[in-house]
């Protein structure tokens, strides 16, 4: 993901089937549960030999639904499903197109089967920048203009895409060359655990549904664990968060993912009551004047020193939490070749970052534990 695309990110439907099936094939769609719980925009049905997958609102306001077959050698599917894109599984090379899809890989065992990736500099896992390294995954440009050559060359059996809305022409040359492209909205998640069980679908292309699961499961408990324990507390600090780009102070709204950990992690975010799951854009003035004795300051931007803050806006230094030093970022843990470890890593594993909201506002509810993400400027 770009910078720009990282301001601005910040009720899985009923599947649809024509007429004219019988008893037994209605029976199917209605005796399966769908495994996911928390992701609003994923389903998934499990049928054996064949899953049904079923993408929804995989931007804001897409309006519309995408369905996908995962089948296995020699399955049987019904007839009716023909009409849906069918994928192979499990899949053994593949393509993805944003960071925050390589941790599934990387916890599922399964980052050798990543052949190609849009600007690799981003990536920050070990494992799959030795790939890299070892020429054994390919550079294919830019999300909204890959390089169809390439992808075509790879022949992956599946390519892992996203859209901000839906004009995406690589995508849509891929598919016209007969490529098999699923779209992922993990990104478009309103709440941890929904963009983290994504790891779902990724079991499901590998075969490996149970781990994927269990993967989750864990995820799941610490992340349960710790919402407990941050009730506990026994005050809400104000917080406030982001910073200025390009003239505007971008912050997150209060329905976003990035409020509502702030408030799990027992703050009181100052923007708790604006609507909306994406960015606020406001003035200087008016972002001083709401937060100016804010106690804390939680993900300033790019910035990982005090130092460069004040270079590049002397009046960061007019906030209370600016003055007493209560300034935490993420930006400084970086991988080999300087992307920013929280973009690729926090939604696949929100339980860390509760840990370090938690640690940074009530840091006696949980003393022997060290900030995974984020670090106190200096």
């Amino acid at each position: 993901m770009t910078l720009r695309q990282l301001f601005i990110f910040s009720v899985a439907a009923l599947l649809f089937v024509g007429c004219g099936k019988s008893d037994k094939e209605k029976a199917q769609f209605t005796d399966v549960k769908n495994s996911v719980r928390h992701a609003k925009g994923l389903s998934i049905l499990d049928y054996g030999d064949y899953s049904i997958v079923k993408v929804s609102n995989p931007w804001p306001n897409a309006g519309k639904d995408y369905t996908y077959v995962l089948r296995e050698k020699d399955a049987k599917v019904p007839d009716s499903l023909n009409q849906y894109l069918t994928v192979n599984v499990p899949v053994k090379t593949i393509v993805v197109t944003s960071t925050t899809h390589i941790p599934s890989l990387e916890m599922l065992g399964v980052e050798n089967s990543l052949v190609g990736f849009p600007q690799l500099d981003y990536i920050s896992s070990e494992k799959v920048r030795a790939n890299i390294d070892a020429k054994k995954v390919r550079e294919l440009g830019q999300n909204q203009s890959l390089n169809t050559e390439v992808v075509i060359e790879l022949a992956p059996d599946v390519i892992i895409g996203y859209g901000i809305e839906n004009n995406n022409p690589a995508i849509d040359n891929l598919q016209k060359s007969g490529l098999k492209v699923l779209l992922n909205g993990d990104w478009n998640e309103t709440s941890s655990l929904g963009k983290a069980e994504w790891i779902k679908l990724f079991g499901a292309l590998f075969g490996l549904e149970d781990k994927a699961g269990k993967i989750f499961s864990d995820i799941e408990r610490s992340y349960n664990e710790t919402l407990a324990l941050a009730k506990s507390a026994k005050s809400k600090p104000t917080v406030l968060a982001g910073a200025m780009f390009e003239a505007k102070w971008y912050l997150p709204q209060g329905n976003s993912w990035g409020a509502e950990l702030i408030a799990q992690g027992g703050g009181r975010y100052l923007w708790s009551d604006s609507k909306g799951t994406g960015s606020l854009s406001l003035p200087f003035e008016s972002v001083l004047e709401k937060a100016k004795d804010a106690e804390f300051w939680i993900g300033p931007g790019q910035f990982t020193t005090l130092e460069e803050m004040t270079s590049a806006n002397p009046h960061y230094a007019q906030f209370k939490a600016f003055q007493t030093k209560n300034v935490y970022s993420f930006s400084s843990r970086k991988g080999k070749t300087g992307g920013v470890i929280y973009y690729e890593l926090a939604p696949n594993r929100p339980d860390l970052v509760l840990k370090d909201i938690v640690k940074i506002l009530h840091p006696e509810l949980l003393p022997e534990y060290k900030l995974y993400f984020f670090d106190k400027l200096k």
